[in-house]
């Protein structure tokens, strides 16, 4: 095994073909990202996974699965989860005379959340999903929206650490994101490059600091494709000094670092330059990611040829010195790996803990 496999990559259908298991068996695949085209059945779903262990036990198997908008998995028995903003309205609900009752009412219903959803993925062979979402609901943003708990940052970080508390409870991690902050800004960063010109000290006031409530919690993160221009030029998951220096020292986290989609169109521009999607690997990798993600290139008519230069055009890098192993972010993966063995779908239906869970979610 290779000291350091950071590449997420993507396959473009329901089983694998051989294209795939050569990517996925190359010594810098360190894991892959599931999406809704990759679903037919909860059976054909963990026909997939067992093979992707198949090729290599320790890939890790992730997935965008938050519910509302972003779930990509809603028939065959999944259960169709609202989004989070409805967990942030609950909060707001309290019984009348008993303040308080809404807050505590919501962050139950938030564990079930998390329960159900990590429950239901593990069941059928997924290690990781993307969530929770920590980004703030400035009503500004569209690609955010209902997708955030609240406005307030200590409502989001309570109600985002109830969800990880469900995660953990199916033996899930977790992954927060977009560091420090995409609420504010309203251009979408898959196909803009969007700018946020606060100071450091109100991001750091608002927007990142449930990172700071939540670094003990925090299992990984993944920062946001959006330039903070009075911090650095650079977009968050470029910056070294956004990821060591204030997320990692300055804000004590010490999980994993995902990129985000290396595919977006704020991850293309670096310094004001286009950059490949090697290129942009290396600057992700060489300012404090532990693992980059490359998604969506496996489906192009070329046959996904953008994924092979992406794991070609790294390895070359490397023997050129551009950047080195980590092997403290290989084990930063490994550790996202589940544990625990999961419950089979069938048993889980009839588990007291998942059927209470769900008599609670929004």
């Amino acid at each position: 095994m290779t000291a350091h496999a950071p590449v997420i990559l993507d396959v473009a259908g329901t089983a694998l073909g051989a294209a795939d298991r050569a990517r996925l068996a190359h010594p810098l695949t360190g894991g892959m990202i599931l999406f809704a085209r990759n679903w037919e059945s909860r059976d054909q779903l963990a026909a997939l996974c067992a093979e992707i262990k198949s090729v290599r036990q320790d890939l890790l198997i992730c997935v965008d699965h938050e519910g509302g908008r972003v779930q990509r998995f809603r028939t065959d028995g999944f259960t169709v989860l609202a989004p989070m903003r409805a967990l942030g309205e609950l909060w707001m609900r309290d019984e009348p005379g008993r303040p308080g009752t809404g807050a505590m009412a919501a962050t139950n219903a938030a564990t079930a959340v998390g329960y159900v959803l990590g429950a239901e993925l593990r069941a059928c062979g997924v290690d990781l999903s993307f969530t929770p979402v920590l980004d703030l609901d400035w009503g500004e943003s569209g690609i955010i929206g209902d997708r955030a708990f609240h406005r307030d940052p200590k409502v989001g970080a309570l109600l985002a650490k109830s969800l990880m508390h469900g995660l953990l409870r199916a033996g899930m991690a977790n992954c927060g994101k977009h560091f420090p902050g995409h609420g504010f800004v309203k251009a979408d960063s898959h196909t803009d490059i969007p700018v946020d010109r606060r100071s450091l000290k109100a991001i750091l006031a608002d927007d990142a600091a449930p990172y700071k409530w939540l670094s003990t919690s925090l299992s990984s993160v993944m920062p946001a494709h959006v330039v903070y221009s009075k911090v650095d030029p650079r977009p968050a998951g470029f910056s070294s000094r956004w990821l060591n220096e204030i997320l990692r020292r300055q804000l004590g986290f010490d999980g994993a670092i995902f990129s985000d989609d290396l595919s977006m169109a704020g991850a293309r521009i670096i310094d004001g330059k286009e950059v490949s999607y090697a290129q942009a690997a290396v600057a992700a990798l060489t300012a404090g990611c532990d693992m980059v993600l490359l998604c969506n290139q496996s489906v192009e008519t070329d046959g996904g040829s953008a994924v092979d230069e992406l794991l070609d055009g790294l390895a070359e890098a490397q023997l050129k010195g551009h950047w080195q192993f980590n092997e403290a972010s290989e084990q930063r993966r490994l550790a996202l790996l589940p544990v625990a063995p999961a419950l089979p779908w069938d048993t889980l239906m009839s588990h007291p803990d998942y059927m209470r869970a769900l008599d609670l979610l929004p």
